[in-house]
């Protein structure tokens, strides 16, 4: 990307960011899922760091959130509330570490503090001679709004601190994580617990260690939210109330404390979580959460100190935190780690608006936003035309999203999804990615809306397509699920295939109108007994059967490739596939520029296999026959002898087929081909061969080889 492609992009994607932070910090409202909005505002922070001079003083990355409602009166904060960078990977987090070692004198970091990112209403309170006496949200970082009367309702919060009490103790603190689930089964911390699994809890009776020399003013910050648990119970009085449901607990949170009257706060079960004593007369941040839980306030329980030698127990509670998050009693989408010496972390300072000595490393996100490179259509097993977008690679919930299904032409219409734009994809669960919305303000001059008939015509234009009435899907006119099964098993037995013995049209026909054969895999499910029980087999004939599909479970993947069926793929461009991506699972994995790569690849071929890759009844027929054992061997091209040579086999051998001999010459390296060309290396001369290729090789000087001079030349 050239500056002048780098300054559009960065325009637009500044407004669309800018309009998702008004809509969601001053109207409170959301046009889009926080998930999304990070990808984007990553993706604007990448160009920015590549192109610096595009920095401008009101970029999105300048600046921690938007502007404050004029509901409440307005506070400017003695000390600005910061927002975190984001980091997505291990390897952001090492660079995040290299840049700070090089920054501190004598390059050493000794220890690393972590805690769970809270997802909630940031928020700081005030206390003088320790008493409250002052809530105010974020606001803009600089100004937020004075929210005290709200804020005072939440009961976690300590009216008055509890280390200068008067009796000099504290009580057992009532605020804990009551939604908290059981620790057994948990993955077992690493790096130094502060206080083991109840570190938000107080001992009764203990002496705070810091009753003498506390300022007159604290100021603790911290998140509001509401808890999982409560969030559902609420919103099941919403449905027997028959109102509608809340969005999410975020949005509640920061909604509720936003309400003028303070009735509405009281009325809902919010929690204050705090993370940070901004004077802590403390060395580390370690201290200063322990200073906060002996002030009486609630924390995560998930904080965390490691060492530095202990980088890769960092990473593991990291991946571990990741796995077992979603038990936790509330919502998180990530991990702040932060160097845990307080006047190193000072020192380092603040670039922009965000400090050097920490970072929020974001977990795989369920949403994110990708580019439409493609729309492809599949036809499946059932002759269903299915659209796919092909996607910019984009992680997505912890696994790298490169198509999404489209489902089908309304789909498509509703979307208005076309090629080029810029969307927002998600992934719950385990299904295939799915386009949430189209991000209009980012499309590209010029693109215009996907013509479905169009498409189906100029990728399958010897098929006819129909959509029957009351249906949604387009399929192929004439042939029926059962036929296009049959269809596809006898060719994948057949001899440019697997070459399965015993397995031809008869035989295919019986076991699927048996109903013992509803798709390829259950081929490897057959048993001898099942199939001698059919009229056509007997005990001898479904014995042969199943040694012979069970020897097929290793094919060269060429073969394998041929067998699966994709159109356009025939066996020469089966090999060339093979050849170039070696496994099934990068042939799998492989873009439309990978694919457009190999020479005899073009665009209908390249969108024909992106299709069928992409399509979830494909993916699981593949993934259905891994697991029963079906595994085509890796492809092996070092030092083949007839590699870079082509030919071309013409009329009839005696010592075997056709297609047997050019199986042969692939084996060895060679392509083999139907019509002749100036790269051609040879024609194999058989009996009665074509005459035209005979005459269109002589005129163009192309040699021709006997029999058995192509016999000699496989001896080697």
């Amino acid at each position: 990307m050239n500056i002048t492609e780098a300054r559009e992009r960065v325009i637009k994607l500044r407004e669309i960011i800018n309009d998702y932070r008004y809509h969601y910090h001053v109207l409170d409202e959301s046009i889009m899922s926080e998930a999304a909005a990070d990808s984007l505002k990553h993706e604007l922070a990448l160009l920015e760091n590549e192109f610096p001079e595009l920095i401008t003083p009101d970029s999105p990355t300048q600046r921690v959130a938007g502007k404050p409602l004029d509901k409440f009166t307005k506070v400017r904060h003695e000390k600005r509330m910061i927002s975190l960078a984001d980091v997505f990977s291990e390897e952001e987090v090492k660079d995040w570490i290299t840049r700070n070692e090089k920054l501190i004198p004598g390059g050493k970091i000794t220890e690393f503090f972590t805690d769970i990112k809270m997802d909630g209403l940031a928020c700081s309170l005030k206390y003088r001679d320790g008493v409250f006496y002052q809530a105010v949200t974020r606001g803009d970082g600089l100004v937020g709004e004075d929210v005290t009367q709200n804020v005072k309702t939440i009961e976690n919060i300590p009216l008055t601190l509890r280390s200068i009490s008067t009796s000099g103790e504290y009580p057992s603190f009532s605020g804990t994580l009551s939604s908290r689930p059981s620790t057994e089964g948990r993955p077992r911390p690493m790096g130094r617990s502060l206080r083991g699994s109840d570190a938000h809890l107080l001992p009764v009776g203990r002496k705070s260690p810091s009753n003498e020399g506390i300022s007159p003013e604290v100021e603790v910050r911290g998140e509001i939210v509401i808890f999982k648990k409560d969030f559902e119970y609420l919103n099941e009085l919403q449905r027997k109330k028959g109102e509608a449901e809340f969005a999410n607990p975020r949005n509640l949170a920061a909604g509720s404390i936003r309400q003028l009257d303070p009735k509405v706060a009281a009325s809902r079960p919010l929690k204050f979580i705090a993370y940070d004593l901004v004077t802590p007369d403390s060395l580390t941040w370690h201290e200063a959460y322990e200073k906060l839980r002996a002030f009486g306030f609630q924390t995560s329980g998930e904080d965390k100190v490691f060492s530095a030698n202990e980088k890769s127990e960092l990473f593991s509670y990291i991946k571990n935190l990741d796995e077992y998050r979603k038990s936790l009693p509330f919502n998180t989408d990530g991990m702040v780690i932060k160097i845990n010496d307080r006047a190193v972390y000072d020192k380092l300072g603040i670039v922009g608006k965000t400090p050097r000595g920490a970072v929020a490393y974001k977990f795989p996100a369920e949403e994110s936003t990708s580019k439409v490179r493609d729309i492809v259509i599949s036809i499946g097993r059932t002759g269903a035309a299915t659209p796919v977008a092909i996607l910019d690679p984009v992680l997505v919930a912890g696994t790298t999203v490169r198509h999404a299904s489209l489902h089908n032409a309304d789909e498509i219409a509703r979307l208005d999804v076309r090629i080029g734009d810029t969307v927002i994809i998600y992934k719950a669960g385990d299904i295939i990615p799915q386009i949430k919305e189209v991000l209009t303000s980012l499309r590209p001059e010029g693109t215009v809306a996907f013509n479905y008939k169009e498409a189906l015509k100029r990728q399958y234009p010897d098929l006819e397509f129909e959509r029957p009435s009351g249906e949604v899907v387009y399929r192929v006119k004439g042939e029926s699920s059962d036929f296009i099964l049959k269809r596809a098993i006898e060719y994948y037995a057949s001899k440019p295939a697997l070459n399965i013995e015993g397995l031809g049209e008869k035989n295919v026909v019986a076991l699927v109108d048996a109903g013992l054969v509803k798709s390829i895999a259950d081929l490897y499910k057959l048993t001898e007994g099942k199939v001698a029980k059919l009229e056509r087999f007997g005990e001898l004939s479904a014995h042969n059967l199943i040694t012979a599909i069970s020897g097929s479970k290793n094919p060269s993947l060429a073969k394998f490739i041929t067998a699966l069926g994709i159109r356009h793929v025939g066996a020469q461009t089966a090999v060339s596939l093979a050849r170039e991506f070696k496994n099934l699972d990068n042939l799998v994995n492989a873009s439309e520029d990978d694919l457009m790569k190999i020479p005899d690849i073009g665009m209908v071929v390249s969108e024909s296999i992106l299709a069928w890759f992409s399509d979830e009844d494909n993916l699981k027929l593949l993934s259905d026959l891994k697991q029963l054992g079906v595994s085509p061997l890796e492809e092996k091209t070092d030092n083949l002898p007839l590699s870079g040579k082509s030919f071309i086999v013409t009329g009839t051998l005696s010592s075997m087929g056709r297609e047997e001999a050019e199986d042969k010459l692939r084996v060895l390296g060679a392509t083999v081909t139907s019509s002749v060309t100036k790269n051609t290396t040879a024609l194999i001369v058989g009996e009665k061969p074509g005459k035209s290729k005979l005459d269109k090789a002589e005129k163009l000087g192309i040699s021709k080889i006997s029999e058995q001079e192509f016999l000699e030349m496989l001896k080697g």
